[in-house]
């Protein structure tokens, strides 16, 4: 396929040659031919011209669950990748939360042929334990090499530090990137909402940020005590972030992530006891939110994700202790992102993390494969139903402005707007 993308501004900091230039760029076969000024459209040739265009190399998430296999009412992985390209997403990192989850290489082989051939690019994750009970380590090894690119039991804590010190030992072995959720289950308790003022008010079950700190703290403690590579996702307190910065100081090969909505939506909107606020970590106060603004600035925090978790309208429309846990991510995210940040800041969060995860970078340059994602900056809009792509509607973003409208990819020699 031949594509001519039409007075393009490219945001790209690592090309300084091109960043925000306004730009003509003709992809033929899949492969960036050339970017000038002006190119006059070659026969047989899509012509992408749209208002006010920004081309941005593509977009990682590295964390997002669909529902197959177990859960295909939820989210296929076929229509969830086109959900993910549509939002921006020319690669993402799939959770190991499936059902049954992926312990195995033959699970793993089994999520990556379902994503083949898709325009946005799809990285399994494998499960840290069998079964993700806890107890025993899954096939490690033998999943990095059907294409695993990390080991995380989703949203469970590991509660037997031995069984994390010996994973970031074996996976010294082979190089494999160890998640550690940071949560500690007993002093979680049967809570629903962070501990605070708004709990009590409301009468819901609280969860301490003490929870989060104490795992992440011994989490650390052990990580400096064997070596290996270590990511703790979703933070959610200030103290996470200081944990974090201490253990970076030290030299330690630990990363972390921060979802977005927990630097969107404070704790302050539960008040009407609507379901798609819950989640875990549970959204905080806004002095939380402030620290982890910050430790994204100064390189803390190293990637944010949009932690997408599509669930049943059965499973949301029960009371607020009973509902499950998530939200939509992925079709809010960039608008969301955009005024806190700002284009070119947002568009350097969403490019991060190939490396740790094993992803080929993409490179926007003549002659280069063509990993694109394609958007409009200012666009103002109040997100709603209409906006939603995925399955599952449960997204806590309903009725909130949006600053940014993505339009689509370009990826695998494939367009995707």
């Amino acid at each position: 396929m031949n594509i001519l993308l039409k007075s393009a501004r490219i945001v790209c900091p690592e090309n300084r040659e091109l960043h925000m230039k306004k730009r003509d760029i003709l992809i033929k076969k899949g492969i960036i031919e050339k970017i000038a000024a002006s190119i006059d459209s070659p026969s047989n040739t899509k012509l992408v011209d749209l208002k006010n265009l920004h081309v941005s190399l593509g977009w990682l998430d590295t964390g997002v669950s669909f529902g197959e296999p177990g859960h295909e009412e939820r989210e296929t992985i076929s229509h969830g990748l086109h959900v993910a390209g549509r939002s921006g997403f020319t690669d993402i990192v799939l959770y190991s939360s499936t059902s049954p989850v992926p312990d195995t290489s033959s699970d793993v082989v089994f999520l990556k042929e379902r994503g083949q051939g898709k325009a946005t690019n799809l990285y399994p994750m494998g499960t840290l334990t069998k079964n993700s009970e806890g107890s025993d380590l899954a096939e490690l090894f033998d999943m990095k090499n059907a294409g695993a690119v990390a080991y995380y039991d989703f949203k469970r804590q590991i509660s037997n530090p031995n069984l994390l010190k010996i994973a970031l030992q074996y996976a010294q072995n082979f190089g494999g990137l160890v998640f550690s959720y940071p949560q500690e289950g007993s002093i979680k308790g049967i809570g629903v909402a962070h501990e605070g003022i708004v709990s009590t008010t409301l009468g819901l079950k609280g969860i301490p940020a003490l929870a989060e700190e104490l795992q992440i703290a011994r989490d650390l403690f052990i990580l400096e005590y064997t070596g290996g590579k270590l990511h703790i996702p979703t933070i959610s307190t200030a103290e996470s972030v200081k944990l974090i910065a201490n253990a970076k100081k030290k030299g330690l090969d630990v990363t972390c992530s921060v979802a977005v909505h927990n630097l969107v939506f404070t704790d302050e909107s539960l008040k009407d006891f609507n379901t798609n606020y819950k989640v875990s970590p549970p959204l905080r106060t806004q002095k939380e939110i402030k620290a982890l603004i910050k430790g994204l600035k100064d390189g803390t925090i190293d990637y944010i994700t949009t932690d997408h978790i599509p669930m049943d309208v059965e499973e949301k429309r029960v009371e607020f202790d009973n509902a499950a846990d998530g939200t939509l991510g992925l079709e809010s995210a960039f608008g969301a992102l955009n005024p806190i940040f700002g284009v070119e800041e947002t568009v350097a969060l969403l490019t991060k993390g190939h490396e740790r995860f094993g992803v080929e970078p993409p490179s926007l340059e003549e002659g280069q494969k063509a990993c694109l994602t394609l958007f409009d900056p200012e666009m103002e809009y109040t997100f709603g139903m209409e906006n939603i792509l995925s399955t599952s509607k449960n997204s806590m973003f309903l009725g909130t402005p949006l600053k940014g409208k993505v339009y689509g990819i370009i990826n695998n020699d494939h367009i995707l707007i």
